[in-house]
């Protein structure tokens, strides 16, 4: 199913895009989000629920600023870069099964679409803590639609046509909340959202920017990591059609 989008909405950002962007780290450090933005409700259990403390603190504002009843659900926050090898080693396996004919640029291609390399100048968002992906959930914890009548990936796009009244006005509710704290959003994933990271600067035309790949105490998310790991084992693959 293609789903059309509006393509003058947002920045697109190539990977020699975001290799240029000039990096300047300045050091802050890596929060525990239940005690900078408890509003934020974690909805995965694998999740490290770490980021960049000013991240933290737009989060929390962000989600001030929803209705009554609506709530952030985080979906990711920083990753080790462990873990982003993993989800690439993960879709590039996908793609080769669900696009066989494919050769390696269309495949790499194809996976980039979804999930940042780790091999590449600039590191993925996600693995600076300036990245969240973020669902909206209501009182009880229940996603919130922002997609109908499509799925979530072929809805993608922040700014997709088609969406069902209902759909669009979630969506709405949860681009506006963040942009207006300063997210800014990957054009490509209406979850996905940064600040600070290569990602925002090429959103915003700036040519630095101020968090670069971060690390944390590996005891603080070892657990995590191993459900991670676990929750693969009866993945679908998302390039196929469900079975």
């Amino acid at each position: 199913m293609t789903v059309k989008w509006d393509r003058t909405k947002g920045r697109p950002e190539p990977i020699r895009a975001l290799n240029r962007i000039v990096e300047r780290e300045n050091g802050e450090p890596l929060v525990d989000m239940a005690d900078v933005c408890p509003s934020v409700r974690v909805i995965r259990p694998q999740v490290i629920p770490y980021v960049r403390r000013t991240v933290a603190e737009m989060c929390e504002r962000a989600s001030a600023l929803l209705p009554k009843g609506y709530h952030l659900g985080l979906v990711e926050g920083w990753r080790p870069i462990e873990r982003q090898q993993r989800i690439y080693d993960f879709m590039w396996g996908c793609a080769k099964e669900a696009f066989p004919n494919r050769d390696e640029i269309a495949l790499r291609r194809t996976v980039c679409r979804w999930v940042a390399p780790t091999d590449q100048k600039a590191p993925p968002g996600h693995c600076t803590g300036a990245a969240v992906d973020v669902w909206l959930v209501d009182d009880e914890g229940e996603v919130i639609d922002v997609t109908a009548p499509f799925d979530r990936f072929h809805a993608a796009p922040t700014y997709s046509y088609g969406l069902s009244e209902d759909a669009q006005r979630n969506r709405t509710i949860l681009v506006e909340a963040m942009l207006e704290v300063g997210f800014s959003n990957c054009r490509d994933e209406w979850w996905h959202y940064s600040y600070g990271d290569a990602g925002w600067a090429v959103r915003f035309a700036k040519p630095e920017c101020f968090y670069g790949l971060a690390r944390l105490q590996q005891e603080l998310y070892e657990d995590l990591e191993r459900q991670h790991a676990e929750s693969f084992k009866d993945r679908p693959n998302p390039f196929l059609p469900p079975a």
